[in-house]
């Protein structure tokens, strides 16, 4: 862990991870971080004591370069980037959308570049991050990317061509299950409960359901068949779902989700 890693556009996801590389061992002094805003910089030097520099400047002095920047900031931020970054460098890139090709393109031919899709849960260590290699990106520049991300929870490794998909389903999929919370919160108002109760009621169900999912081995339709009773309220919940479409309005989100990562792909942002 003794190489430089620069974190450049450091937001939110960008901070997690700069946290998360210091619980795991990374020293601040090996870390660089850079920021829009001069009081972000000052305010990521004092809380992790460490270094805030220029763009050009981390990719002059850091061995790996995480791009946490938006998409539609990735362009400008590479056309800053490219007269500094010798061959030898790893960029990491965590920008929904854009294929690698979109950086091998922009910078010095043979960088090698990996591609990280990773979700908001990276702020409370419970990550997904899907991980793919560019062109000229081999094992040990993965690895290096799966010690990176693996600080801030759990890492899966898939071609390029599966990002998308990945996009649609984990990089994403933190917001759906809010969007069920957010509806069952509703439903238990109506069905008599204090806004408090019925969250809380819900919030530890997911929480376990979660865990049983992670945890038991069993496949998701054996867990569900354990709650439902012959004639009992779960399976009359159940049919009032599948009367809804719920089953396949979820993969009809999961399909709009892929094809407007598909879109960022193309620039058409």
């Amino acid at each position: 862990m003794s190489q430089k890693v620069a974190v450049l556009g450091t937001g939110k996801i960008g901070e997690a991870l700069l946290s998360g590389m210091i619980r795991g061992g990374w020293a601040p002094s090996d870390l660089l971080v850079t920021a829009r805003r001069p009081e972000r910089a000052d305010q990521l030097r004092t809380r992790y004591g460490v270094e805030a520099v220029s763009n050009a400047e981390a990719a002059k002095s850091a061995d790996t370069l995480i791009l946490t920047v938006k998409p539609q900031d990735m362009g400008a931020l590479l056309h800053e980037l490219a007269p500094h970054v010798p061959v030898d460098r790893l960029v990491i890139s965590g920008a929904a959308g854009v294929p690698t090709a979109f950086f091998e393109e922009r910078l010095t031919p043979g960088t090698p570049v990996v591609r990280v899709m990773t979700n908001t849960p990276a702020l409370v260590d419970e990550a997904m991050s899907v991980i793919s290699a560019g062109t000229h990106a081999d094992g040990t520049h993965l690895t290096r990317a799966e010690e990176i991300f693996s600080t801030v929870g759990k890492t899966l490794r898939v071609p390029e061509t599966q990002q998308d998909a990945a996009t649609a389903l984990s990089g994403s999929g933190p917001a759906y299950f809010y969007f069920l919370v957010e509806a069952m919160t509703d439903a238990g108002i109506l069905l008599g409960l204090p806004r408090d109760k019925a969250h809380d009621l819900i919030v530890q169900a997911a929480i376990g359901a979660a865990v049983m999912l992670r945890d038991s081995g069993e496949h998701p339709v054996k867990l569900r068949e354990n709650v439902t009773s012959p004639a009992g309220t779960t399976i009359n919940a159940i049919r009032e779902l599948e009367n809804h479409g719920v089953r396949a309005a979820l993969i009809a989100a999961l399909e709009a989700a892929r094809d407007r990562s598909r879109e960022l792909a193309t620039g058409n942002g």
